[in-house]
């Protein structure tokens, strides 16, 4: 079997991959060095490409194992050939990423930005009050494995918790409340912080809309570690600017990169991060990443079933 790997692996990470698939030729290439001919051979890719469109020069493939967990451009119609599974790495980032929004609301809440502007200015002033996670009300969208991270710590923290997920699931005893997208409009306007963890689909497009942001307390933050798609975000630029927010994170954008001249680049009480919250240079998410991959290579060729088979028609991972 022609099997294709992009992930930037060392010699130890090329003989752990040859292990899990003896008999079988693996071609390991950097993902801006794929070519055609290779892709028209490859029955399996492990990693992501430089394009997904490149995916319609596949002929044989058979499976597809992204080492992201976003799916982005990866589910468009017609794009894998038919039958042709696709699989990601949900679970390998959730930790590493709910780290990243808890220091960014921290950061927020404990008026870090403006005291950092203030040492730049060499000005000793105190600020004025500050909040903590203790006794805050926090709204998760998104309960999958970076929802999931984050709300758990959160909780920890001693936050009231809500989470707003697609389908119905079993609610954890330390969450306060679990609902569908129905509860957001009861929701946003108790809570004094909106935490993003959605991937980009239709029906998570603009889900914090500009109606949906002007149900938000004066003093609330939104936090975005998902996908820059769900944020309406000139309504956002425009509620920023306005005062009518109280600040916000973002890790991801629409659009993305965000350009130079982009007003939310200069939104009062605003970070914002070029999609870092979870590297896969990160060596801990690597792992977990490449471990993934491996043990599906295994179920792969054994005929077993996949683990994090993704619903093309929602990009999530079963």
């Amino acid at each position: 079997m022609e099997i294709l790997v992009t992930l930037p692996l060392d010699e130890a990470g090329k003989a752990r991959f040859a292990a899990a698939a003896p008999g079988h030729r693996l071609h390991f290439v950097e993902k801006d060095a794929v070519t055609p001919a290779l892709l028209e051979s490859a029955q399996a890719i492990l990693g992501n490409l430089a394009d997904p469109a490149q995916l319609r020069h596949c002929k044989e493939l058979r499976w597809l194992q992204l080492d992201s967990a976003g799916t982005d451009g990866y589910c468009a119609p017609d794009l894998l050939p038919e039958g042709a599974v696709l699989t990601n790495t949900t679970g390998a980032f959730g930790a590493c990423i709910a780290e990243w929004l808890l220091a960014a609301l921290l950061a927020l809440w404990r008026r870090l930005p403006e005291y950092a502007e203030n040492q730049k200015n060499c000005r000793w002033q105190r600020l004025g009050p500050v909040r903590t996670l203790a006794g805050s009300t926090v709204l998760v969208l998104g309960f999958g494995d970076l929802g999931r991270n984050f709300a758990r710590r959160a909780h920890l923290l001693g936050a009231r918790v809500l989470a707003v997920r697609r389908r119905p699931g079993e609610k954890p005893d330390w969450l306060e409340a679990l609902g569908g997208a129905e509860m957001l409009e009861e929701w946003l306007p108790l809570a004094d912080a909106v935490v993003l963890c959605l991937p980009a689909n239709a029906s998570t497009r603009h889900m914090l809309s500009a109606g949906r942001i002007a149900l938000l307390k004066k003093d609330a933050v939104v936090l975005n570690a998902g996908r820059g798609s769900a944020v309406d975000t000139e309504a956002l630029c425009r509620a920023l600017y306005d005062g009518r927010i109280g600040g916000a994170a973002l890790d991801v954008t629409d659009p993305e990169p965000l350009p130079p001249e982009h007003p939310l680049w200069h939104a009062p009480n605003t970070i914002l991060t070029p999609h870092v919250s979870g590297l896969l240079s990160q060596p801990e998410n690597f792992e977990k990443a490449a471990g993934i991959c491996v043990e599906n290579l295994r179920r792969f060729l054994a005929g077993q079933p996949l683990v994090n088979q993704v619903d093309r028609s929602t990009g999530y991972a079963d």
